[in-house]
């Protein structure tokens, strides 16, 4: 993502390996309210785990964007979520190159439906062994999660799509044809196909440790104060605040094409108070995340979806 401060980015058929994995989520009548506790905040961890372990790095445009987005797909199919991975080729400064979008819609028996997003991709150039485990394997390991739950709460009010994007992260620099590929892909489907939705929600770097979530003025005003209110109910309300300033994110295709959109993003990753020093660094690493930080971020976005 892109963060500009106001002072005033088909079906696969090889099959990935593991890493960690939490079991199969149970299949169980839909419960009144959606929760999102501390034993499903281990399991995304157990997600992050996974991706970290088997798939490093996953920049885009490579093998390794494309072995996670199949391991992405096996893990949702573990809970029986109908998946499909969309491949797809876009333009890039170091020419013509292939993506993977992740897809998984959980049905639901209402009109409009719920955008859950998260980008998967590590930036381009870090090295061998970079983990992006905050940006972003963390929201990968969460959705993965979310999703679990959601399918096995049966049919849904509304139409739920997880999304796992690739192509976030820019080459060189983020522009028309650099960063943001997985987002502007869907959201172009998504318009073409006259799609009603209710919200989309994108989740960016959510597993910091100091967790101090954000949700920058680009975001609609609407989705904005749901997400606050959503914290308050969850008793979470000091872990997140408003930032009067623009971060463009993958929720921005969908803005430009008239949808409404939120993002939920840390971007104080560092080594210190209002610091980002952690961020596209190979001190990006698993040991920066932890259990309590996912689970508060999937309180909030659970609750935001039983007030939608």
């Amino acid at each position: 993502m892109r963060k500009l401060r106001w002072v005033g980015g088909v079906f696969l058929l090889a099959l990935v390996g593991c890493g960690d994995r939490p079991p199969a989520a149970e299949l169980v009548p839909a419960p009144s309210v959606l929760s999102f506790t501390s034993a499903h905040a281990s399991n995304a961890f157990a997600y992050v785990s996974g991706l970290v372990k088997a798939c490093t790095p996953r920049d885009a445009g490579t093998p390794g964007a494309e072995k996670a987005a199949h391991w992405i797909r096996d893990r949702l199919a573990e809970h029986g979520v109908d998946v499909r991975i969309d491949r797809f080729t876009d333009p890039t400064p170091r020419g013509p190159k292939p993506f993977f979008n992740v897809l998984a819609p959980l049905p639901g028996t209402g009109d409009g439906w719920i955008v859950l997003l998260s980008h998967f991709d590590t930036m381009s150039g870090i090295g061998e062994g970079f983990q992006g485990a905050n940006d972003s394997g963390s929201s990968t390991g969460l959705l993965i999660e979310l999703a679990a739950i959601l399918r096995a709460a049966g049919p849904l009010p509304h139409t739920i799509l997880c999304g796992f994007m690739d192509g976030e992260e820019c080459m060189l620099a983020y522009s028309d044809r650099d960063g943001f590929h997985g987002s502007r892909r869907l959201a172009r489907q998504m318009k073409a196909e006259g799609r009603s939705v209710k919200a989309v929600i994108l989740m960016d770097m959510v597993g910091d440790r100091d967790l101090k979530l954000t949700v920058p003025r680009n975001s609609t005003a609407a989705l904005r104060l749901l997400a606050l209110k959503a914290a308050e109910a969850t008793g979470d309300r000091a872990r997140i605040g408003l930032f009067d300033g623009i971060i463009y994110d993958d929720h921005q295709a969908f803005l430009d094409l008239g949808f409404p959109a939120v993002n939920l993003i840390d971007f104080e990753f560092g080594s210190g108070s209002g610091s980002n020093d952690y961020w596209h660094t190979p001190a990006d690493t698993l040991d920066k995340i932890s259990v309590d930080s996912l689970l508060t971020t999937g309180r909030i976005v659970l609750e935001m979806i039983n007030r939608l």
